[in-house]
């Protein structure tokens, strides 16, 4: 049986896809563990034991001795052979995790670049006549979640907005009652897919 708070399950496997999203639920298995500030800040600075140390003294020296090869071993244990034989030379985990991160995740240039590309193809995307609400509610949201997932704050008022101004003419009535009828800062994109999947 697991210790008391500690994940019941092993961590995120990566086999060298969807790296963002590995990265996010690693962090928080870490986190789960303890183990995260060994990623932010590197190894621990261990003091030498004093003499005649005390049952905690030992215990908490232990704990921040194996601290970072626990983080390692996590990170290696959540790799697939293909994706660990590209970080076994690392000797930390902070090591092993920045190495990671600049393969999969590319310079802030690179993925400056990829979240711009994104953001177009949001302003530019236009609901078809052809498409149902929720086939456009979905392109929109599998963008958007695209770009969270690059580290961008990205509001669900900019989606609401988006949604309002890119809906064919045959929604004009509908938009104008839900305009009158709602506070568009707080309405949700669930509530608005609803109000209008009743006009479908």
């Amino acid at each position: 049986m697991a210790p008391e708070n500690q994940p019941t399950t092993g961590p995120p496997i990566f086999s060298g896809d969807n790296y963002h999203i590995w990265a996010i639920k690693m962090k928080a298995y870490l986190k789960a563990l303890n183990l995260w500030d060994v990623i932010e800040r590197g190894e621990p600075v261990v003091q030498p034991l004093r003499y005649n140390p005390t049952l905690n003294d030992i215990k908490k020296y232990d704990e921040l001795v194996t601290k970072s090869p626990r983080a390692l071993t996590c990170i290696y244990s959540s790799l697939t052979e293909v994706m660990f034989t590209r970080i076994m030379a690392c000797e930390t985990a902070k090591e092993a995790w920045d190495k990671l991160k600049e393969e999969f995740e590319g310079s802030n240039r690179v993925k400056s670049v990829k979240v711009l590309a994104l953001k177009r193809e949001f302003e530019l995307l236009k609901m078809k006549d052809s498409d149902s609400v929720k086939e456009y509610s979905s392109k929109l949201m599998d963008i958007v979640n695209q770009i969270r997932i690059l580290g961008e704050n990205f509001p669900d008022q900019k989606v609401v907005e988006k949604i309002m101004v890119s809906l064919p003419d045959k929604f004009e009535s509908k938009i104008s009652a839900i305009e009158e009828s709602c506070d568009l800062t707080t309405l949700s994109i669930a509530e608005l897919i609803s109000k209008l999947q009743i006009q479908e």
